[in-house]
């Protein structure tokens, strides 16, 4: 297989793939689809409109190594829940460990109060997890995700990616109960190298994918309640 049929050609093309690979959860009560925001939301809102399950986001920043933004102290999930990555954390004072934790928790806030009026998330405990993002590469805001999802009580976590690599698809079976990858290239590029259209999304149009897929979930509570 060659490069180019690797690439997606935008964030719904993904996700109407990967929801082809997840219709045994459809129409299901306990489902919830959860995106990583913003990129895994597109792709999440296909999978939970083709499956009838309802959408919401999941917000965990990463918590930066000094001087080093990209790469990954940690993280900080919306429940409160922190992964620390132990190689690391040995190198970084304990101070500015919590500066950046306060930091990304007022960037948490401000998204909360951006995609859900300030609303926490609704109630996990018990459910189906799909966890979806557009891509990972060393998947450690994946990782801490499903750290604080099992911290929330929930029956089962479903990852869902359109490309990750080998190495990082190997760690998220190990930590989910499934694990769906469409593609696991090897060498591994940027997530944006499969897309053909991978432009950002802002926070207002996270927000309209969100009450769409609300709008959508409303619909079906309807339809089932005149057929009753």
């Amino acid at each position: 297989m060659n490069f180019r049929e690797r690439i997606f050609k935008d964030r719904h093309e993904a996700g109407k793939r990967l929801a082809e690979r997840l219709k045994k959860y459809s129409n299901l009560d306990d489902v919830v689809v959860l995106a990583l925001p913003r990129g895994g939301v597109p792709v999440a809102f296909e999978v939970a409109k083709s499956i009838g399950a309802p959408l919401d986001v999941f917000i965990t920043r990463k918590l930066r190594f000094p001087d080093e933004p990209e790469l990954a102290l940690g993280a900080l999930a919306e429940n409160g829940e922190v992964f620390l990555n132990k190689e690391l954390v040995q190198y970084c004072p304990e101070s500015y460990i919590e500066k950046e934790k306060e930091y990304q928790w007022e960037e948490i806030k401000r998204r909360q109060l951006a995609y859900r009026n300030g609303k926490g998330l609704p109630p996990l405990e018990g459910k189906v997890v799909i966890l979806i993002d557009d891509g990972v590469a060393t998947g450690a805001t994946m990782i801490a995700t499903i750290h604080a999802l099992r911290a929330s009580g929930v029956r089962r976590i479903v990852v869902a990616v359109p490309v990750a690599p080998p190495e990082t698809a190997e760690e998220l079976l190990r930590l989910a109960d499934e694990l769906i990858v469409l593609y696991t290239p090897s060498p591994f590029f940027a997530v944006g190298m499969y897309y053909s259209d991978f432009r950002q999304l802002s926070d207002a149009e996270v927000r309209e994918y969100l009450e769409q897929a609300r709008f959508f979930t409303e619909k079906k509570a309807h339809k089932m309640e005149v057929q009753a």
